[in-house]
């Protein structure tokens, strides 16, 4: 009897083992929540995702990253006094003491200064409420249609909401830029202190993300009483980065770790175009070789659940330009990528080789030119 449950127990075991993995749905208490893939921005996960809400500091998101896009980061701001007694989380700026753009950028994403906030939007718009326009005006470029800046820190405001999709379109669009990648996942960072004390500040991010969670790499944190615990967070596995977002959120560190787990578990990042092994071949008129070889310049990767493999199609445009001469590595034209009929990137085609052409008026046209004539 032993021998025959020890047998039983055997076999349910490697059942188990040899089985495909059952991977279960995940919920969040969070009032609103979404799972997001930075390179397609495919939504992974959803709940009320469209439910416009305040979202406290996680608008520092916009702020650093209309800042850095200003490509002023080396110049040198003074605190007015404005920004120097701005209420909430603060990182202690004195009026008239000076630090670098980038300084205060650290000091927005770290520790979620206010004053430093209101100090950078006042130097890159002139002022607060200049920098305001700019930052709506880029959550329209990028697609953020249901947000609403009202100022640059997060603080409550009737006219102050987004979305936890557009938060999550508005951080995917930042993480490509190298500068905010830098910014949000650094743990610690010493920046200057005021001119009459012998310290700088030596600060320490605010996002516990970066060390409790595998491959955690950003982004930001927010609280407000009307707006709950709210936390935008990015991790990183085998080159495939996810954010997720959760808005209004109690159990914020916990809940988003699962989100995290579960788009991990359930969905492969699966490579769709390979840049190292996609040739093709296109024609050519009027080349001494009948056609040239065409690659793609990166490969792309897309999130797929088990079976969605048949929903992904490829469509060629080919540049419509393919006479001779071709020259290696220009435009070829490019490849579409569409899941269930969407299309969700975009990778570019270049010439393997050069092409000479077969037209003697070509050759003539080349000797003139060489010898600064310009007539035929």
């Amino acid at each position: 009897m032993k021998k025959l449950n020890a047998l039983m127990l055997l076999v349910a075991f490697m059942t188990i083992l040899l089985s495909p993995m059952i991977c279960y749905a995940v919920d969040t208490s969070a009032k609103a929540a979404v799972i997001m893939d930075v390179n397609t921005g495919r939504v992974l996960y959803s709940k009320n995702c469209e439910a416009k809400l305040p979202m406290a500091s996680t608008t520092k998101i916009m702020t650093t990253l209309v800042a850095i896009e200003s490509g002023k980061l080396k110049d040198t701001v003074k605190v007015s006094k404005r920004a120097s007694m701005v209420e909430g989380s603060s990182i202690y700026l004195r009026e008239g003491e000076t630090l670098t753009l980038e300084e205060l950028l650290f000091g927005v994403m770290l520790r979620s200064g206010n004053d430093a906030s209101t100090a950078v939007a006042e130097y890159i718009g002139g002022t607060e409420a200049k920098f305001v326009e700019m930052m709506n005006k880029k959550a329209e470029e990028i697609g953020a249609v249901n947000t609403s800046f009202a100022n640059p820190h997060g603080l409550d405001h009737q006219k102050h909401y987004t979305t936890a999709y557009d938060l999550a379109l508005i951080t995917a669009y930042a993480l490509k830029n190298p500068k905010f990648k830098e910014i949000v996942s650094t743990q610690r960072k010493t920046i200057s202190g005021p001119p009459d004390v012998n310290w700088d500040r030596a600060m320490l991010n605010k996002n516990k993300m970066l060390w409790q969670y595998q491959g955690g790499d950003g982004v930001k944190t927010g609280f407000t009483k009307k707006a709950g615990r709210c936390l935008v967070s990015s991790a990183t596995r085998d080159k495939w980065q996810l954010v997720t977002v959760v808005l209004n959120c109690g159990p914020m560190w916990e809940e988003s770790s699962a989100l995290l787990n579960y788009a991990f578990t359930n969905y492969e990042n699966k490579k769709v175009v390979d840049a190292k092994n996609y040739l093709d071949q296109m024609g050519v008129a009027y080349g001494k070789k009948k056609s040239v070889s065409i690659k793609p310049v990166e490969d792309f990767s897309v999130p797929l659940k088990q079976g969605e493999a048949d929903k992904v199609k490829l469509v060629t445009r080919y540049n419509d330009n393919n006479k001779a001469p071709i020259y290696a590595g220009t435009d070829a034209g490019s490849i579409d990528i569409y899941l269930n009929e969407k299309l969700i990137g975009n990778v570019a085609l270049e010439y393997c080789e050069s092409v000479e052409s077969s037209d003697p008026l070509y050759y003539l046209k080349k000797i003139f030119r060489a010898t600064g004539s310009t007539k035929l």
